[in-house]
């Protein structure tokens, strides 16, 4: 089932992305070369606490963390390690949802280690506007498949690089993952018909190759995560956003310069 939400329940949402986003932006400080994905838990889940928030990843289905943490060519539901080290040149992908006051946001983000290489740059560049020209499709009367084709269309047709299909948005609140499922890739005016407060997440993840992935068992966690099957990097962007008369709305903005126009 589909809720339509109302304006308050909008801004509580608002509220909950601005405290998830402040937690993407803290990150800023911290992730550099020598530091462990474990730190990049450990300060995203007291922030977030500290903040009056909850994790809401942790507990989910048996998940233990705050974050997924994800390095390179790791596309998603990559745990935090210890042992991870991050190094010059890495390509990083936090993700992470939180509760607020009984609102859920989520938004996942990508991170350049120190000093990346420019097909990396290319990579994170093209993920980024791709979210972007998804979220532009986003509005009163578009269809599902408008959204998923611009995303494919300008990953696939004009970058010439891998447009995860395994792996969607989805429908957020009250819980965490809702209806509708929100492919990155399809046809133009296919699919569901979206509606004034319809609230969903769009988080394409392209791959420098191949759209396939592949999974990978963490015996020692008894988790399993995913990776591109050739091994090339990927890279993620994730923002919740609302459907509204005014066109689409960023819930979580880390910039309100540069998503001026979304805002609400």
């Amino acid at each position: 089932m589909i809720t339509l939400k109302s304006a308050r329940e909008i801004e509580g949402m608002r509220k909950s992305g601005e405290l998830l986003a402040n937690t993407h932006i803290g990150l800023r400080d911290i992730i550099k070369p020598g530091i462990s994905s474990m730190e990049i838990e450990n300060f995203a889940n007291d922030y977030i606490v500290s903040h009056g928030g909850r994790p809401s990843e942790k507990g989910f289905e048996g998940y233990k963390y705050a974050t997924c943490v994800c390095v390179n060519d790791e596309v998603a539901h990559g745990i935090p390690r210890k042992n991870l080290i991050l190094k010059s040149g890495d390509v990083l992908k936090v993700d992470m949802t939180v509760n607020l006051d009984g609102y859920e946001s989520d938004s996942c983000w990508t991170y350049a280690v120190g000093d990346i290489s420019d097909e990396d740059q290319k990579l994170m560049d093209v993920t980024k506007k791709a979210l972007y020209l998804g979220i532009d499709q986003a509005v009163v009367g578009n269809r599902l498949g408008d959204i998923g084709y611009a995303i494919q269309h300008y990953v696939e047709d004009e970058n010439h690089m891998g447009d995860v299909r395994d792996l969607i948005g989805h429908g957020i609140q009250p819980t965490m993952h809702e209806a509708p499922n929100v492919p990155h890739y399809g046809e133009a005016g296919q699919g569901l018909r979206l509606r004034e407060g319809m609230t969903i997440t769009i988080e394409p993840m392209v791959n420098l190759g191949t759209w396939e992935i592949k999974d990978k068992f963490v015996k020692a966690d008894g988790w399993e995560y995913f990776v591109s099957a050739d091994g090339t990097d990927s890279a993620q962007y994730e923002h919740t956003i609302a459907i509204t008369k005014d066109g689409p709305k960023i819930l979580t903005s880390q910039d309100p310069d540069y998503d001026a126009k979304y805002l609400l």
